[in-house]
């Protein structure tokens, strides 16, 4: 068992006049799925470099296990695994040996590395293209085989950053499944995202960090503790409508789209079932739903912002 420390973690730029990172602390064990969310330019990206390497903190630690990777960052590379939000270099590679190779790199065997990618090959329903050469791929089919590439040799931590982009959704689903295979393997895996949606159905605990600061840490269920006795209430617009006015028991509330979401305590719930009815019948509104919050709603209160859902 081994524990990934990040301890007061400041990364600073124009001389400490701009912060991406403000004294950020969190750790990851083995074996654990753990989510970074936040909006786009919150600093998750910046945390993850530091961690791989890549860039050196102004200030604070981050080890894993006795090993100090700021110190020796050539190691940190050796024990992370890596899928950035960029696309993976493979036009000139077929699929398969596309895989074949970063697995290699990582040192594992030949044969080990092909028996895995061949798993990876089946479970994520790739097998068509496994001779197809990158160049000749779709956006969504690359995305999954730079998936493979990271995971066919696991470090020790491995770090997914926005790794079902242009995925459709099957094959996220089994994207999650192979996630969650990792665990149960050995590796922690830290999942950087802002669909915050998937990863609460993904992670044992999560971070959401925004402009910079860690902002909330916990389980799923543990950030969801300050709505206990809330639902959300969901309604579905015509295109093109304003908003209606809303009653005052509607709490914190966004709209994206033709969708308005707000919280309601569980005591309105008929009032706001009513309410809504009454928007159908009238022709303001096209559908309703009522159900438990998520922690899509936490992130909405912590951020101000929605996450992407796509």
């Amino acid at each position: 068992m081994w524990t990934l420390r990040v301890d007061n973690l400041e990364k600073t730029y124009d001389d400490g006049a701009t912060w991406a990172n403000n004294g950020i602390s969190l750790s990851v064990q083995s074996g654990e799925v753990f989510g970074l969310l936040g909006p786009n330019g919150a600093g998750k990206s910046t945390l993850v470099k530091q961690i791989i390497g890549l860039l050196m903190p102004s200030n604070g630690s981050i080890t894993l296990g006795d090993v100090d990777l700021v110190t020796d960052p050539d190691y940190a590379r050796q024990l992370c695994s890596y899928l950035p939000q960029a696309p993976m270099p493979i036009t000139a590679f077929k699929v398969r040996e596309a895989i074949d190779i970063a697995g290699m790199i990582r040192g594992g065997s030949r044969p080990e590395v092909q028996k895995r990618r061949d798993q990876l090959i089946e479970i994520l329903q790739l097998e068509e293209w496994r001779d197809t050469l990158g160049t000749n791929l779709s956006g969504g089919v690359k995305r999954l085989v730079g998936f493979a590439m990271a995971v066919v040799e696991p470090a020790p931590i491995v770090i997914l950053d926005e790794p079902t982009n242009d995925v459709d959704p099957l094959r996220r689903r089994l994207l999650w499944q192979v996630v969650r295979d990792l665990g149960e393997r050995g590796s922690g895996v830290i999942l950087v995202t802002h669909n915050v949606l998937e990863a609460e159905k993904s992670v044992d605990r999560l971070a959401i960090i925004d402009e910079g600061k860690l902002i909330a840490e916990g389980t799923p269920s543990s950030l969801k503790n300050d709505d206990r006795g809330s639902l959300r209430l969901q309604l579905m617009l015509p295109p093109g409508s304003r908003t209606p006015p809303l009653p005052s028991y509607i709490g914190e509330n966004v709209r994206v789209g033709n969708n308005v979401v707000g919280v309601i305590p569980e005591t309105y719930a008929a009032e706001g079932i009513a309410w809504a009815q009454g928007l159908m019948t009238e022709g303001i509104a096209d559908e309703y739903a009522l159900g438990a919050t998520t922690l899509e709603d936490v992130y909405v209160r912590l951020t101000g912002e929605r996450s992407a859902t796509t």
